[in-house]
């Protein structure tokens, strides 16, 4: 960097150029466009900038400038430097830690207390940590000694810089100081709340005053939390109240992560906020409710599934996120090998009978449902769904909500949706007699039935169906197949790193003494630490062929299923984990925590 310590596109360029990372063709072409180019950026920021925030975060850095060219990286196949890389790179040359912000892991309090709103949006600052009376404090420019001095000074603080680009900083401080200032807002104009969900307070507290749901600023928290649940690709939403707080927490690649935590006496309103949008009734806080909300988000339409209940200390709600481009996939990039594909896609060509999806919640069977609708839809075919609740509202589909606060449960929707004149059914789950018993009479009359059926694996299936009550041979009449799934979480790509499998793992998962290598991730900024960055299927699929259908019989014994299965070439669950890990997909840790 130059003596003038300033941050230029010109010597962030020439610092790269030094470091390899761009050649001389690349260098020529930034110094001859980058006017331009950041020019046209900054246009775009005063389009979709936004009134409260401050200019400078309206200004266009060199590094967003230098990402925009998308530069390939010198070396590489195919990949390009991002904003993150290139200031990763102007954190080394200038001697400070790079710090890849990861929303996860900070605290409110220490994001919002120290710095002020105005002050941080100005200098693009942020604190990010504290220890032991030092406060990390993430900047997007290295040199702007003056500004920490100043800060330092003002707040009586010991700083530590860190450097992190623009791009995550300034989405900090729109999303946490966002969030602060509504919830800081609402607490300060509520007034003492009876909390007469928390049962260890009932009898102390008296009077009654409910703060209204639809205050403003309690519009605001909510907003934003939806917002950084999308940003943070969360299935679900937690707000779960304490006898002192609440608590905001998300589940992430199936994994549970704490988010915030906000005064108790807001979350009745924040509660009230939700329960207003989903439709549900405000006055009931008693008994469980279930409503849904549709939004949008970067352009595409957005299901939430909303559940209250009534927990110790009030009204807990969990706000099911479903994306369309997670609900509804092509099945051959869902994680089927193509023997295990080709016979799925035989099954749902069929003109009639029973595909039943098994496994436990969260394992994507309605992923797989969905998908599986979405591509057999056509005009020329009626698809009929029954959910409890309809968990995204397709077109395509024409869908029937159970409702069994009116009497319209599965078993008494499913008597008279044969006068709909449906080619294809799907049934949200097969939970007692009278459903399972609809479904095989839907099948006999000339109609392919889609439905869920929650067990372990593909032979336990039909155990199950017999111990509701339905006759064997129907089952034999009617089976198309039986699929067995859950989700595991690959491993991270940008931390991978390979190692042997010991003896006693391989003895335990029966790979014999050939030594294998396999791969695991150590934990990096790009998956927060875990080591894993998404999820992958694995699908055990069970053809009811003649010779399974004859086992099926009312003293049919699971292991007798299980190994003609194998021998009929059926690959369990566990198997098709462990090839999953031998392809260095998944961890050892997942496969056995997911097949047991």
């Amino acid at each position: 960097m130059p003596k003038s310590k300033k941050l230029t596109l010109e010597n962030c360029a020439g610092l790269l150029h030094r470091r390899g990372f761009i050649s001389d063709e690349q260098l020529s072409d930034v110094l001859a466009r980058g006017k331009a180019q950041e020019t046209r950026l900054y246009a775009h920021h005063q389009a979709g900038g936004s009134r409260r925030i401050q200019a400078r975060a309206e200004m266009v850095s060199p590094a967003e400038v230098l990402a925009s060219f998308n530069l390939e990286l010198l070396g590489s196949q195919g990949k390009f430097l991002t904003e993150d890389a290139i200031t990763e790179a102007i954190a080394a040359e200038v001697g400070l830690t790079y710090l890849k912000i990861d929303p996860l892991k900070l605290d409110l309090d220490v994001v919002t207390s120290h710095i002020p709103r105005p002050f941080a949006l100005k200098n693009l600052i942020v604190a990010v940590g504290e220890t032991g009376g030092v406060t990390t404090v993430a900047v997007a420019d290295p040199f702007n000694d003056s500004i920490i001095s100043e800060l330092a000074s003002a707040r009586q603080l010991k700083i530590w810089r860190v450097l992190s680009s623009k791009s995550d900083i300034l989405k900090i401080l729109q999303e946490f100081y966002g969030f602060r200032a509504s919830v800081m807002a609402a607490e300060a104009e509520s007034t003492e709340v009876v909390d007469l969900g928390n049962l260890e307070q009932f009898f102390k507290l008296k009077g009654h005053q409910d703060i209204e749901g639809n205050d403003k600023h309690v519009i605001s928290a909510v907003d934003f939390l939806l917002h950084y649940a999308f940003e943070q690709h969360a299935s679900d939403i937690h707000i779960e109240p304490k006898r002192e707080k609440s608590l905001i927490r998300f589940r992430i690649d199936g994994v549970m992560h704490n988010i915030h935590i906000i005064p108790k006496q807001l979350h009745a309103p924040i509660i009230s906020r939700i329960k207003l949008l989903s439709r549900m009734d405000l006055a009931e806080k008693r008994r469980p409710q279930d409503g849904r909300i549709k939004t949008n988000f970067n352009n595409k339409d957005i299901e939430l599934r909303v559940s209250t209940v009534p927990v110790a200390f009030g009204e807990k709600v969990v706000i099911r996120i479903f994306d369309p481009d997670i609900l509804l996939q092509d099945l051959d990039s869902m994680g089927f090998y193509p023997r295990e594909l080709a016979l799925y896609n035989s099954f749902i060509r069929r003109p009639n009978g029973i595909i039943l999806v098994t496994g436990p919640t969260g394992s994507g069977k309605t992923t797989t449902l969905y998908s599986s609708l979405r591509s057999l839809s056509s005009p020329e075919v009626n698809i009929v769904t029954v959910e409890d609740p309809i968990e995204m509202v397709m077109e395509e589909f024409n869908q029937i909500g159970v409702q069994q606060a009116i009497g319209v449960g599965f078993d008494s929707i499913l008597r008279n949706i044969l006068r709909q004149d449906p080619d294809i059914i799907m049934i949200g789950e097969i939970r007692d007699r009278e459903t399972a018993e609809n479904a095989v009479q839907a099948a006999l009359t000339g109609h392919l039935v889609l439905s869920t059926l929650h067990t372990n694996d593909s032979a336990s299936a039909i155990v199950r169906l017999i111990d509701l009550g339905v006759q064997p041979f129907l089952i034999s009449a009617t089976m198309i197949g039986i699929i067995a799934q859950r989700l595991l979480r690959k491993i991270c790509p940008h931390c991978k790193r390979m190692r042997e499998l010991s003896y006693e793992e391989r003895n335990y998962l029966q790979l014999g003494k050939k030594s294998h290598i396999v791969w695991e991730g150590e934990g990096c900024r790009e998956c927060r630490g875990t080591g894993y960055k998404g999820r992958t299927g694995i699908f055990e699929v069970l053809d009811m062929n003649e010779r399974i259908k004859g086992l099926v019989t009312g003293s049919v014994e699971m292991s007798d299923l299980t190994s003609a299965a194998r021998e009929e070439g059926l690959i369990t669950l566990r198997q098709v984990a462990i090839r999953k890990m031998l392809e260095g997909a998944t961890t050892y840790e997942e496969v056995i925590s997911i097949t047991g």
